[in-house]
């Protein structure tokens, strides 16, 4: 990459940062990048599934790729301190999608310049992954028909590993998620005379208690589950027994038999639960957001890796283990019927890691680090953004120059 796209990549990712916007309000990074692209001779489609870019570049016969970036922030107040940190009250990027998108952007002009591939390559730029719910409006408003099915989608996610180093992993790399609305319905009454009640705050406690149950004993140890209660309401005053309580619970897996089983738990529990507080009316379990795990194709995974060895060496192309952490990049390849190659982006300061000689010591020093979704994420652009961008280009030509 030459220093000129370097430094405008540089105050692109700036820019970005500064200007963060949430889960579906994605309009100025979108106008940006349809800029970019245009600028680069993508034939480019804007408003998809809302405010989704899409970005075309033929070349005549040959392969289609599909490399897919998000865009939107988190209702998150930055506490970073970067000359470059947000102006926007309360929002923030704080998972790096601002990487993302300054990295797919950097490789449409680093493809766009290249005259050495044929085929097509198409720029995917979703809304709304932090609601998992962008990438199901952008195949609900025809991606299908918008796109040539591509050979293979590929992407990436900045995480708290050392900058120039990546993460790959075949097979299931990042868990499903399902979240889940629960209400459960009592009697309210007088905080004096809860024998006249039926009090869903302990209903719901009991709930809450009972739902760790699953993954300790419903989940075998080889299997892997995360259910977490994260929020609980009811009520409004200390004297008064409210007549309802609702929880917030979400659900990680990685496999569809485990994922049918806790989410078949939980629907159990609660409605069990309610029958023994002697509850007036059957509780209501409502999905509210839900995402297919990342399953890495193996194949592709492998082609994808010699690429990625190419950009940063084989050595620093590391297997991170499955991911706790959910993307919504899987609905995109299913719909399109595509094999998926998705890895990590590492993104912090190499010097913390001075020392780290193992991948105990590395995790060790991850661990310490603030993580996506933190307040004080803050991912180092040098060379956070030049790997990224070469990592995007080298996976692309592993197919497009075949």
């Amino acid at each position: 990459m030459d220093a000129s796209l370097l430094a405008r990549l540089t105050d692109t990712y700036r820019d970005l940062h500064a200007h963060p916007e949430l889960s579906g309000q994605e309009v100025r990074t979108a106008a940006l990048a349809a800029t970019w692209l245009r600028e680069n001779g993508f034939d480019v489609t804007e408003g998809v599934g809302g405010t989704g870019v899409l970005g075309l570049l033929r070349r005549g016969e040959g392969p289609a790729v599909l490399l897919r970036a998000d865009m939107d922030a988190l209702p998150v107040a930055e506490e970073t301190g970067l000359a470059w940190a947000s102006e926007v009250a309360g929002v923030m990027h704080a998972c790096g999608h601002d990487v993302h998108v300054t990295c797919l952007l950097g490789a449409a002009s680093e493809l766009a310049a290249d005259p050495a591939w044929s085929g097509t390559l198409v720029l995917l730029l979703q809304p709304a992954e932090e609601t998992v719910s962008g990438a199901r409006a952008m195949v609900a408003d025809d991606l299908a028909g918008r796109v040539p099915r591509p050979d293979v989608v590929l992407g990436q996610h900045v995480a708290p590993l050392p900058a120039g180093m990546l993460g790959l992993r075949a097979g299931a790399a990042f868990a499903a998620s399902d979240s889940l609305r629960v209400t459960l319905w009592g009697r309210g009454g007088h905080g004096s005379r809860p024998e006249t009640t039926v009090d869903p705050v302990v209903m719901a406690a009991a709930t809450v208690l009972r739902l760790q149950g699953i993954v300790a004993r419903e989940v075998a140890g080889t299997q892997t589950a995360v259910v977490t209660v994260g929020a609980v309401h009811a009520g409004s005053a200390p004297n008064i027994i409210p007549d309802h309580a609702e929880l917030l619970v979400n659900v990680r897996t990685y496999d569809e038999a485990v994922r049918e089983r806790v989410l078949g738990a939980v629907s159990r529990i609660v409605h069990a639960e309610a029958a023994a507080s002697g509850a007036p009316r059957e509780p209501e379990v409502d999905p509210t957001e839900s995402a297919p795990a990342v399953v890495n194709d193996a194949a592709a995974t492998e082609r994808v890796r010699s690429a990625l060895a190419g950009v940063v060496g084989a050595g620093r192309v590391v297997e991170p283990g499955p991911v706790t952490g959910s993307e919504d990049v899987g609905v995109l390849a299913q719909a399109l019927g595509a094999p998926l190659v998705f890895w990590l982006l590492g993104g912090a300061d190499p010097a913390a890691f001075a020392g780290a000689s193992t991948p105990e010591e590395l995790v060790r020093v991850v661990g310490t680090l603030p993580s996506n979704h933190s307040p004080h994420f803050a991912p180092v652009p040098d060379p956070t953004l030049s790997v990224g961008v070469a990592a995007l280009v080298a996976g692309a030509r592993a197919w497009l120059s075949a």
